[in-house]
């Protein structure tokens, strides 16, 4: 179970505004921008459980759904599914809109897996999360199987 005062560090959302020097050459944000702001939010989630260094050793699922205009708002939400021993298992969804208009919707989401390592690159335990919520429950079984069948098992 995870304990109470490291239960606020499972999740983080990033907000900010698309800026021009983001732009593709269609006009919109670069992919490469979004995958760039979906590792920073995971890094900072996987960090923020961890209470150490992380390394990305894995991103898979990714989905764009819909472009990201320039100026709109941008949410990039990271949560903590489940951990390994080592590793933490962080779905990633990223949010946007005009401000004037409304609402945000979803333009990309993802699966990332850090691992907590030391100075010299070995990895450490990390302390174990389980989800609670039904929601959280499915989330992690979808999750673990993704992760099996990216590896083939």
């Amino acid at each position: 179970m995870p304990s109470s005062s490291n239960n606020n560090n499972a999740s983080i959302t990033l907000r900010f505004l698309a800026e021009p020097s983001t732009v593709n050459f269609g006009g919109k944000v670069h992919g490469g921008t979004v995958m760039k702001w979906i590792d920073e939010a995971g890094y900072a989630c996987a960090t923020s459980w961890a209470k150490r260094y992380c390394v990305t050793v894995y991103v898979g699922g990714i989905r764009f759904h819909r472009p990201i205009m320039i100026g709109d708002l941008v949410e990039v939400e990271a949560r903590l599914v489940c951990t390994g021993s080592t590793s933490m298992n962080i779905a990633v969804e990223v949010r946007s809109g005009d401000m004037k208009g409304g609402g945000l919707h979803t333009t990309t989401e993802c699966l990332i897996v850090f691992v907590s390592v030391d100075s010299h690159g070995r990895p450490l335990p990390v302390e174990p999360f389980a989800p609670e919520s039904p929601e959280a429950q499915a989330l992690a079984e979808k999750v673990k199987a993704q992760l099996a069948a990216s590896r083939g098992s």
